[in-house]
């Protein structure tokens, strides 16, 4: 039997071969001037700290801060970031569990109601992607 040699099949070959890890920049917006950190998760298959592997910390100086992650496995994630004011390296809460510090997500999650993974997460699949996360006060400072 003689092979026969298909250049089209040839790159659809390598085209269809593992994904690549990808890079991706996230965009915080609206971090307060003021002390403590601004923190940064990429979090998969929920929104918990345990499902959140991947995360960077800066000094938080008030306005926009971008941070850019290489390396990232493809799947579905999602971002979450908060203000840390008083650097005890979590995001504090009310009795009731409504957060006093400035707080976000990636995608389309709402003020009025827990967040959920499926409302923040995303599809990363090739390198260069970005999402913006916008940083907000639920309650007034106090």
């Amino acid at each position: 039997m003689r092979a026969v040699f298909v250049p089209g099949l040839v790159v659809l070959a390598a085209l269809a071969g593992p994904a690549r890890a990808a890079s991706l920049e996230v965009n915080v917006e609206g971090a307060e001037p003021g002390p403590g950190e601004l923190y940064v998760t990429l979090c998969q298959g929920g929104l918990s700290e345990a499902a959140c592997p991947i995360g960077r910390s800066v000094p938080a100086r008030g306005g926009a801060e971008r941070f850019v992650f290489t390396d990232v496995p493809p799947g579905v994630w999602a971002v979450a970031a908060f203000q840390d004011e008083n650097g005890n390296g979590r995001l504090d809460r009310t009795g009731l569990g409504l957060p006093l510090e400035p707080y976000g997500f990636s995608g389309a999650v709402g003020r009025r109601a827990r967040p959920d993974f499926f409302s923040a997460s995303f599809d990363l699949r090739e390198p260069g992607a970005a999402v913006r996360v916008r940083l907000a006060r639920p309650l007034p400072r106090r």
